[in-house]
C-alpha cells in the first residue's frame, strides 16, 4: 500500500525562493500546467501602450485564440481586475485576427472577487484559476484550478499564418514521431500529382514550400492522438458530402479562411488516400 504523506502548503506572496518570477517561468515553460489546452507560448512581460507589461501571452496553435494572463500572489482586488481586462482590450485591438481571452492566474480567489468577476463575464471573455503550491522533501507541486470559466462568446475562427521557423525535432516533440511522418504521408500524395513540394516547419503549423517559396495550400499539426489537416478549398455541398460519405473526423469549415479542418488517427491518412488526394489537388489547383 502507497504510504500517505501530508505536504506543506506553501504561501507565494514575499516568498523569497518561489516567487512571482519564479511561477512565471514554470507555466512559460509548460503552458498545459494552466490546464487550458495544449498551449504554446507567444510571449512574456509583453509591454503594453503606457499600461505595464502583459505578464503571459499563450496561443492555441490549432485556433485563433489567445489568453492574455495576467498573474497575482496573495489575495486578488479589483486592479488586478481591470489590468488584466485593460491587457485584454489593448491585444484584441491590436490584434482583431485573434480571439482573445483574460486569464486571471492568483493565488487566494474570494468570493466578492468572483462576483465582480462575474459582473464581466458574458460581455468579456474571461477566465479565473487559482494556484496553489505544495512542499514536500524539497519538490514543490504548483495546483491550477479554474474556479470561473468563461461563458462562450462565439465560433472560433481560424489561426493567422505565423511563420516563426522551427525543425522536425520541435514537432516530433509536440506530437510523435509517428503523426509527423502522417504528415510526410500527406506531402507523399501532393508530389504524386505535382513535383518539388516539401514541408515547412514552423511554430503553430507545418506548411508547404517549393523551391523556397510557401505555397500554404494546405497545413499539418501533428499531435500525440494524430494529425489534424487544413485544406483550403472553398466550401460546397459536394465536398461536404463525400467527407461525410467518407466518415472523416471533420472539425468544422473556416469560412474566413476558405478551409476544411480534418483530424486524423493512425492510419486515417493511407485509409483515405484517394479522397485526400482529390482534395489536395483541388486546393492546389486554386492555389496558382
Amino acid at each position: 500500500m502507497s504510504k500517505l504523506f501530508k505536504p506543506e502548503k506553501l504561501k507565494l506572496k514575499n516568498n523569497p525562493e518561489y516567487n512571482e518570477v519564479w511561477i512565471q517561468k514554470c507555466i512559460a515553460d509548460d503552458p498545459s500546467i494552466l490546464n487550458l489546452g495544449d498551449l504554446v507560448l507567444r510571449d512574456k512581460e509583453r509591454p503594453q501602450p503606457n499600461a505595464g507589461r502583459l505578464d503571459l501571452l499563450l496561443q492555441d496553435p490549432d485556433t485563433n485564440r489567445r489568453y492574455e494572463v495576467e498573474i497575482q500572489l496573495g489575495k486578488t482586488d479589483e486592479s488586478h481586475i481591470i489590468r488584466t481586462i485593460e491587457y485584454w482590450d489593448i491585444e484584441r485591438k491590436r490584434y482583431p485576427q485573434y480571439d482573445h481571452c483574460a486569464v486571471i492566474v492568483a493565488e487566494d480567489i474570494t468570493s466578492r472577487f468572483l462576483n465582480v468577476i462575474n459582473l464581466f463575464n458574458g460581455n468579456v471573455p474571461i477566465i479565473a484559476i487559482q494556484m496553489n503550491a505544495y512542499k514536500f522533501d524539497k519538490k514543490v507541486a504548483l495546483m491550477f484550478t479554474t474556479v470561473l470559466d468563461e461563458l462562450p462568446l462565439g465560433l472560433v475562427d481560424e489561426d493567422e499564418e505565423v511563420r516563426e521557423v522551427t525543425d522536425r525535432k520541435y514537432w516530433i516533440n509536440r506530437g510523435t514521431e509517428d503523426t509527423v511522418k502522417m504528415a510526410d504521408k500527406m506531402l507523399e500524395l501532393i508530389n504524386e500529382f505535382t513535383e518539388g513540394f516539401e514541408l515547412k516547419y514552423n511554430k503553430f503549423y507545418i506548411g508547404l514550400a517549393k523551391d523556397g517559396q510557401p505555397n500554404n495550400f494546405a497545413v499539418f499539426r501533428p499531435r500525440k492522438s494524430g494529425l489534424n489537416v487544413e485544406i483550403k478549398i472553398p466550401f460546397s455541398d459536394e465536398i461536404q458530402t463525400k467527407i461525410e460519405e467518407a466518415g472523416l473526423d471533420d472539425m468544422g469549415y473556416l469560412k474566413k479562411w476558405n478551409a476544411y479542418r480534418l483530424r486524423f488517427s493512425k492510419g486515417g491518412v493511407e485509409s483515405n488516400k484517394k479522397l485526400l488526394s482529390h482534395l489536395l489537388k483541388q486546393a492546389y489547383e486554386n492555389s496558382k
